[in-house]
């Protein structure tokens, strides 16, 4: 019996801006043997004609969806995929790895932007934020705006510095210090700085990286890393789960990096977004059926660091706007209990292990959830908040609505 040859492995070389004399030996010999090169307009114009004869192929746009493709249509050749620094860190790796398998890939990393970044400005790397507006909203930096953290941002072109100064700015850190790392590792690199308050330089290279250590301006709002953020964070019309009802809702709901969370009757969308906030890998569906509030969501989450498509917003009623979405992981509910059919079908969505959290502070609901507690167990509580307000001369205490909460892990043997 014959087998077929196994496919031929394709090679990935991370290249620097310091192009084709950075490189190893071993990266330089599998370029030159290499029938086709396929990189960005940059990186192959990076590499020598005498020494990399193969043919030359340029990334379309958008380039996700061009990798099995392209992939397929020259699989019987020796290819080479040209990455920026380590292909493996926000590079072309994941998808390559994710298509073809790992076992298809032979790598040959080269120093990230980060690690020179950081090499130059002496910090341990370990200890460094880092984020990528690269194809990606410039508000998902506020997510990691704290006060003295040490932030990187791999940039999208000549325009980030400014745009991501306008957002420290906007965000209550215009005394943060920026510097601006361009062509990192080659004869043309580049640094200036400034602060985000009074930044005014020309753009410059598009190939750079900022670096920023967070200073928060005297006075602007300080929010914690943990749920639970100030109700002032968020912009309302009254439809928001109030503070300490939602860190104890996010308590129950128990994050996990990589998780979804479908967020039913989403309102302001706080419960989402700082399930969101909680890892970057989380992810959070919020449905809302007020086209209103829906924008409101979206103008949070930006504003808190978590921006569409992070957060995907989807405007309809539920249980109908719930059909054909993505299972979650995890499900809250926390307007419309009474909806029919809305309860049967988010369990029925949940796979076994998933978590349900339901809040309500009525009656009706109440009753409803009473019914399935005694059916499928979890917890049942009743959470209580009074804040202290004047009376007359003196103090009292005001309390708000109590919140019925009903919280369940669906086990395996339940449909």
């Amino acid at each position: 019996m014959s087998s077929a040859p196994p496919p031929i492995p394709v090679t990935v070389v991370g290249i620097g801006a310091d192009g084709w004399a950075g490189l190893t030996t071993a990266a330089r010999t599998a370029l030159a043997e290499a029938d086709l090169l396929i990189g960005g307009p940059r990186q192959l114009t990076l590499l020598p004609v005498m020494a990399c004869q193969g043919e030359r192929v340029s990334w379309p746009s958008p380039l996700r969806p061009s990798v099995p493709r392209l992939m397929a249509q020259y699989a019987d050749r020796r290819i080479a995929v040209l990455a920026s620094g380590d292909p493996m860190f926000y590079g072309i790796g994941r998808a390559l790895s994710e298509e073809l398998g790992p076992e298809r890939l032979l790598f040959h990393p080269h120093p990230s932007s980060v690690s020179l970044a950081c090499a130059r400005l002496g910090w341990p790397v370990e200890d460094t934020e880092v984020v990528t507006v690269v194809g990606r909203p410039v508000a998902r930096v506020a997510a990691v705006l704290y006060e003295g953290r040490r932030v990187l941002v791999l940039s999208a072109g000549a325009g980030s510095p400014s745009e991501i100064a306008a957002l420290l700015r906007e965000r209550g850190f215009g005394p943060s210090r920026m510097r601006v790392l361009e062509q990192l590792g080659s004869g043309r690199e580049r640094a200036y700085e400034g602060t985000a308050a009074d930044w005014d330089h020309e753009p410059g290279d598009p190939l750079n990286v900022v670096a920023v250590d967070c200073r928060r301006a005297p006075g602007a709002p300080r929010l914690g890393a943990t749920p639970g953020l100030p109700d002032a964070a968020y912009e309302h019309d009254g439809q928001l789960t109030k503070r300490h009802v939602r860190a104890a809702t996010l308590s129950a709901l128990a994050p996990a990096p990589g998780e979804l969370l479908w967020d039913v009757g989403g309102g302001s969308g706080s419960i989402g977004i700082e399930w969101m906030r909680t890892h970057p890998s989380c992810r959070a569906i919020t449905v809302e059926r007020s086209p209103e509030r829906a924008d409101r969501i979206v103008r949070n989450a930006a504003a808190l660091g978590v921006p569409v498509p992070g957060l995907r917003v989807v405007t309809g009623a539920a249980p109908e706007a719930l059909a054909g979405l993505p299972a979650p992981d995890a499900v809250f509910i926390g307007g419309g209990l009474t909806a029919p059919g809305l309860l049967e079908a988010v369990w029925a969505a949940l796979p076994a292990g998933g978590r349900l959290v339901a809040n309500t502070v009525t009656l009706e609901s109440e009753a409803l959830l009473g019914r399935w507690y005694g059916t499928h167990g979890g917890e049942l509580v009743k959470l209580a908040v009074s804040h202290a307000v004047p009376v007359g001369g003196f103090t009292g205490w005001r309390q708000a609505m109590p919140v019925t909460q009903w919280s369940v892990t669906k086990e395996g043997t339940e449909s």
